[in-house]
């Protein structure tokens, strides 16, 4: 563990480094991609095909327990296809889910599986019918394939039909264009066989229409200068001399500039960088990424979802058992509410995340 003068000395070295430099790069403004990789994680992975994708993903990602999701294309005949190409390529439309086992159980996720989709139809879900609409259950693990044979059969004593769901391990699995990734968020009206008003065990939602940017002469004189400077003009505050850098006290994390939720105390570690650095958001869609190309380096930054305030960034060198990112921080960008106050400033739905 290093000593607290070792971190500040680096924490203050790697600002410096920052900083260098004659001139500053403009950001390009390109949207990036950032992916955790949970193959070494504390967590549990398999992949769920239960028709089109879209409605499966909003039924799990919405579900106490689950850590991540994303949608692609699973079990086809190579490691390359496309949405167009799905037909040809013999793969399923198929759901990624990392889910801690503590909080819920693989056996209870397939019961909730199972309960979605009808697992006698073949290559059918709803009014969507072809091969990429097959059910399949493809596991990583093969201790797994105990539990899916036992909640299977539990679940073929429902039906009269004989259940044509695949359970075969994982082959192959390619992402989805990013218009499929989290497509019922971003069209809510969007078609769905999946029922998403009963998900058991929900989580409580950020939503992005209860927040609001206010002017920019409203947000000057709400903020400090350095606050308005690190959120409005994509400042930078000094490591180790900064509000929350070493807060352990439990509560959440809010966009200083609207309020939205974006990170719980549960999810921040000490990275030793003099920054606040967290695991993951509260959400995935609280926060949105663009490749930042300043000061001669390529980076990518975090900005929040409704005020589009600067955050920080976000790296890939964080605990390998929560995902391997580190989202590093400004503490100008956030306020802080501790849990005995969640309530009273209108968060209490949040705290049942931090337990």
């Amino acid at each position: 563990m290093k000593s607290a003068v070792t971190k500040k000395i680096t924490g203050i070295v790697l600002f410096a480094l920052l900083l260098v430099g004659l001139y500053l790069t403009a950001s390009t403004n390109v949207q990036a991609q950032v992916s955790p990789n949970f193959a070494n994680s504390r967590y549990k992975e398999i992949y769920l095909a239960g028709g089109c994708f879209w409605g499966t993903q909003a039924y799990f990602d919405r579900m106490m327990g689950v850590i991540y999701t994303d949608v692609g294309y699973a079990n086809g005949q190579s490691d390359q296809t496309d949405y167009y190409s799905i037909q040809d390529t013999g793969h399923s439309e198929a759901v990624y889910v990392v889910y801690d086992p503590e909080v819920l159980p693989l056996e209870d996720l397939l019961t909730y599986y199972y309960g979605i989709i009808d697992p006698t139809l073949l290559n059918q879900q709803g009014y969507d019918v072809g091969t990429q609409y097959r059910t399949g259950i493809y596991y990583v693990d093969e201790e797994d394939l105990a539990t899916i044979n036992m909640v299977t059969a539990e679940e073929q004593k429902k039906h009269r039909s004989v259940i044509v769901t695949e359970i075969r391990p994982l082959l192959n699995y390619v992402l989805a264009e990013d218009y499929h990734q989290d497509y019922l968020v971003k069209n809510p009206w969007g078609y769905c066989h999946v029922d998403l008003s009963a998900i058991p065990n929900e989580k409580p939602r950020v939503n992005a229409e209860d927040y609001y940017k206010p002017s920019l002469d409203e947000i000057w004189k709400r903020l400090t200068p350095e606050q308005f400077e690190i959120t409005q003009n994509n400042d930078t505050e000094y490591p180790f001399q900064n509000e929350y850098w070493n807060n352990t006290e439990l509560g959440i994390y809010v966009d200083i500039v609207t309020g939205e939720p974006l990170f719980l105390s549960t999810d921040q570690y000490d990275s030793g960088c003099g920054w606040p650095s967290f695991t993951k958001p509260i959400q995935s869609d609280v926060v949105r990424f663009e490749q930042d190309d300043s000061f001669f380096m390529s980076r990518i930054e975090v900005r929040s979802r409704v005020g589009d305030s600067h955050l920080g960034h976000v790296f890939t060198d964080g605990p390998k058992d929560e995902g391997g990112l580190r989202y590093c921080i400004n503490s100008g960008s956030l306020e802080f509410i501790p849990y005995d106050l969640m309530e009273v400033r209108g968060y209490g739905e949040f705290k049942r995340l931090l337990k």
